[in-house]
């Protein structure tokens, strides 16, 4: 559980190092209960939140190559390749090497997989009930989140780079 709330007025070492002042964890512990409530409502299915993921994607988008789809789900090919066989061994995707390029291997669901994706249609409707957020707050949750992301991978991009922090920003 979350300890507490995140207090920005106060920059002092043992303040700014206090764990319930880090916005990470606070992100890191909202991501571990959507990890336990996924656990749940996929239960009867036999799918795990990575795996439920990969077939959102694959319905979206179609068949794509392991790399696109590693891309897509922020997930690396050491990750990426033991879940997509556990899938296929159940009978959800089809991998195959492509013709074009037999380095690359593309990952499509199966029948049975589309039927599966469909038997969860219930899960998106489950996860925003549990989050107690109405449709524009989850909106707008969603579109902080965003940008939180893209500015944390450019800070991590120039730090890799250059190692220039990212600016402070200023309190107003």
């Amino acid at each position: 559980m979350y300890p507490g709330s995140v207090t920005t007025a106060e920059t002092s070492p043992d303040s700014v190092l206090r764990l319930d002042a880090q916005l990470c964890f606070a992100v890191h512990a909202a991501a571990r209960a959507f990890d336990g409530l996924y656990r749940q409502t996929l239960r009867d299915s036999g799918l795990t939140y990575p795996q439920y993921l990969v077939m959102l994607v694959l319905g979206e988008y179609g068949e794509l190559s392991v790399k696109e789809l590693g891309r897509k789900l922020r997930l690396d090919s050491g990750t990426l390749s033991p879940l997509l066989k556990r899938m296929q061994a159940a009978g959800w995707v089809e991998r195959r090497r492509d013709a074009a390029d037999e380095r690359s291997v593309t990952v499509r669901l199966t029948e049975a997989g589309f039927t599966l994706r469909e038997q969860a249609s219930c899960v998106p409707l489950i996860t925003m009930d549990s989050t107690g957020l109405g449709p524009a707050e989850m909106a707008d949750l969603h579109d902080r989140l965003s940008t939180l992301t893209g500015s944390i991978d450019a800070a991590a991009q120039r730090l890799a780079s250059d190692g220039t922090p990212p600016p402070r920003q200023k309190e107003s």
